[in-house]
C-alpha cells in the first residue's frame, strides 16, 4: 500500500532514523529533486525536494536544505478575497489579507445575464487588482528567497502577470495550495503546509 506521510522539516532527521529502525538496512538514491529510499524489507519512501534544487546529494544534505532558513513568501488569490505573507524562518513578519465581494452565478437569460456577467468579471477584476496592489506592497520589498502561492490559479497568473512583480515570478514553487477564502488563519496555516515534507511512502510486499 502507498500513502502520502506529510512532516514538519524539523521532523525529517528523525523520521528517516525511523524508517531505518522499523524496516532494515537502507539505501538512498539522491538528485537534485528527490531522495528515495529503499529498505532491505521491501518499504520504500519518496521525497520530493522542497524549494529545490538540492546541492549536497546526500541525505544529511537533505536534512540541512530543508532547515536552512528562508524569507518565504505566500500568494493567495481567490476570487473573493486574497492574502499576502512573508515568514522569515517559519515566523511570519508581514501580512495583509482582504476580501471583495464577486456575485456568484445566475441563472437569467438573455440581456439580464449578460449584464450580470459583466457585473461580475468587473467585480473579480477590482478583486484580483486589489490583490496585486497588495501584492506589491507586502511581496515585492520582501526579498524573499522563495514565494508559494495557492487559491485560483489563474487568479494567481492574473496578478503575477503585472510587471511590477516580474522579480517574483522565478521565485515561485510548489506546492500549489488549495484552500479556502483567505483569512488570516488561512494564510499562516499556508505558511505551514508550503514547508511540509511529503513522503509517499510505500508499505513492504506482505510475506507468503
Amino acid at each position: 500500500m502507498t500513502r502520502i506521510v506529510s512532516i514538519g522539516p524539523e521532523r525529517l532527521e528523525r523520521w528517516l532514523a525511523g524508517f531505518t529502525e522499523r524496516h532494515g538496512v537502507t539505501s538512498y538514491d539522491v538528485t537534485p529533486a528527490r531522495l528515495s529510499a529503499a529498505a532491505e524489507d521491501g518499504a520504500r519512501a519518496e521525497i520530493a525536494v522542497p524549494f529545490g534544487p538540492l546541492e549536497d546529494l546526500t541525505p544529511a544534505g537533505l536534512i540541512a536544505h530543508v532547515l536552512a532558513d528562508r524569507r518565504l513568501g505566500v500568494l493567495l488569490v481567490r476570487r473573493g478575497g486574497y492574502g499576502a505573507g512573508v515568514f522569515d524562518g517559519g515566523k511570519l513578519i508581514d501580512s495583509k489579507v482582504g476580501s471583495r465581494h464577486v456575485q456568484g452565478t445566475t441563472k437569467a437569460g438573455g440581456w439580464s445575464q449578460q449584464r450580470f456577467a459583466r457585473r461580475r468579471d468587473n467585480q473579480a477584476r477590482e478583486a484580483f487588482n486589489a490583490a496585486t496592489e497588495v501584492a506589491v506592497r507586502i511581496l515585492a520589498p520582501a526579498k524573499l528567497d522563495v514565494l508559494v502561492c495557492g487559491g485560483d490559479r489563474k487568479a494567481i497568473d492574473t496578478v503575477l502577470e503585472d510587471p511590477r512583480l516580474k522579480a517574483l515570478r522565478p521565485l515561485v514553487r510548489p506546492p500549489f495550495l488549495g484552500v479556502a477564502d483567505p483569512k488570516q488563519k488561512v494564510l499562516e496555516q499556508a505558511s505551514v503546509d508550503a514547508r511540509a515534507i511529503r513522503i509517499e511512502l510505500t508499505d513492504p510486499p506482505e510475506a507468503g
